[in-house]
């Protein structure tokens, strides 16, 4: 039986990266992966969807354009194409992991992992079904999620996707009801929509993106509905019915039902973490998730766990920062992993961009805070590209003027957070970004207005 000093189970954005990290630190190291290299981000989730939304957007762009002078003939559509596309970045990317883990020395096992009770990995082999038992000083548990199937009747006969099979279609539907209305349900529907689909949003709570910055989601919604987007929240399904084309039932706040009907059923109301690797262990939980403590450590000290499967924010970046930090402890060090600054990001049209508390969670925390809101109509920047729709709202503390939160809504926001989350990271304030000289004409001044605009010297904002 071959030892290695770590064993990590599950080759997602977490767990690969543990294992480089790992093995820098002299570690002879081995990751057991199910499936294919880069998990759930890159082979279903992240990647896939925003190489799409991306096309999605070059299409709602090439629209706008005629009101700019530009024009072209009719768009045509090849859903194989665009497909294809995708397929090739994600091979580009998976054989770089490959790559980065031969170099590391990272013996790789494609098969499905289980901890023994004796600490041993039994490996079932993917191609082989062959057994294959390794043994092991210390393991991270890095196995992600999987969709969550809500016990609604009719569900389990009917035909539906979920993220991990939404992409993989072979043409392109005339209409889609998502049921779900967070993250990865208004990124699909926007994808589908810059694809002339016809889009039902189906959400059981008062309104879409619960966890985010309210007057954000108001403003995605609008845009969402303006795309022609049906968004049905405070709405709950009841039952699915298979046909020729599906129908689901919904109910109202009020008890009033009715039927919808889509060419495709689309399910996205979250996903329930994969336990397999560790049923028989008997580790502590925090709901359905494992346990652990802010070295990663589970309640047993020789198990770390990563990722998804531990709950939290469910972000690839969040997995690969939880990665490095198991990875260092089981390698002997002592880090702790900082959950203060995580930068949350929405890939929609508008994009949301996110870091630090939102105004409802200061608020209920009972903060001291002042906040401020500035508009991106009269950024010169937005309006060369025709994205006015958003703002910048910071949250900062009055007394010291220190950044407590920064939420963007707007033209590349994702690309923007990182400033605000360095701010907020190194206790900076208000002061120091207004001292800050942002480059013009750039959306990100909306930042730096912001920032006068809070302290009572805007000068394009009040």
């Amino acid at each position: 039986m071959k030892s290695y000093d770590i064993v990590v189970i599950g080759g997602g954005p977490g767990g690969y990266v543990a294992a480089i990290k790992a093995a820098k630190l002299g570690k002879k190291v081995a990751l057991v992966e199910a499936k294919d290299l880069g998990g759930t981000c890159l082979n279903r989730g992240c990647i896939p969807s925003k190489t799409l939304l991306h096309q999605g957007e070059i299409i709602e762009k090439i629209k706008q354009a005629k009101e700019w002078g530009i024009e072209t003939g009719a768009v045509t559509l090849s859903l194989p194409k665009m497909l294809a596309r995708k397929n090739e970045i994600i091979q580009k990317l998976r054989a770089g992991i490959h790559f980065l883990l031969k170099q590391g020395k990272i013996d790789v096992y494609f098969g499905y992992g289980e901890i023994e009770r004796d600490r041993s990995v039994k490996i079932k082999m993917k191609e082989t079904a062959e057994i294959v038992s390794v043994r092991t000083e210390n393991m991270i548990v890095a196995t992600g999620t999987e969709p969550t199937i809500p016990p609604v009747p009719g569900l389990a006969e009917a035909v539906v996707d979920t993220s991990d099979t939404i992409f993989e279609l072979d043409s392109i539907p005339q209409s889609i009801v998502i049921i779900g209305g967070g993250v990865i349900g208004v990124e699909i529907a926007c994808i589908f929509s810059s694809l002339q689909v016809d889009v039902t949003i189906v959400e059981m709570g008062k309104r879409i993106l619960p966890q985010e910055d309210e007057e954000a989601a108001k403003v995605l919604a609008k845009a969402l509905a303006a795309k022609g987007v049906h968004l049905l929240t405070n709405t709950k399904v009841t039952a699915v019915l298979q046909g020729d084309k599906q129908k689901v039932e919904i109910e109202t706040s009020t008890g009033d039902r009715d039927w919808l009907e889509g060419e495709r059923i689309l399910l996205a109301v979250g996903r329930t973490p994969n336990l397999s690797v560790v049923k028989e262990l008997g580790l502590g939980m925090a709901g359905p998730f494992l346990k652990v403590d802010d070295q990663m450590r589970t309640s047993d000290p020789s198990i770390y766990a990563i990722g998804d499967v531990i709950g939290g924010w469910q972000l690839a970046h969040v997995a690969s920062a939880e990665g490095l930090v198991a990875a260092a402890n089981a390698s002997g060090k002592v880090e702790i992993i900082n959950r203060q600054v995580i930068p949350r990001c929405i890939y929609t049209q508008p994009e949301i961009a996110s870091v630090g508390l939102t105004e409802q969670e200061a608020k209920e925390k009972g903060y001291s805070y002042k906040v401020v809101k500035v508009d991106l109509r009269a950024n010169g920047k937005a309006m060369a590209l025709g994205e006015t729709t958003g703002f910048v709202k910071m949250i900062a503390d009055p007394n010291y003027g220190e950044i407590l939160g920064v939420t963007m809504v707007g033209p590349h926001v994702t690309e923007m957070i990182g400033e605000p989350a360095a701010f907020i990271h190194l206790e900076g304030t208000v002061d120091e970004l207004k001292a800050m000289i942002h480059p013009h004409p750039t959306v990100s001044e909306a930042l730096y207005e912001a920032a006068a605009s809070w302290l009572g010297q805007g000068v394009h904002q009040p």
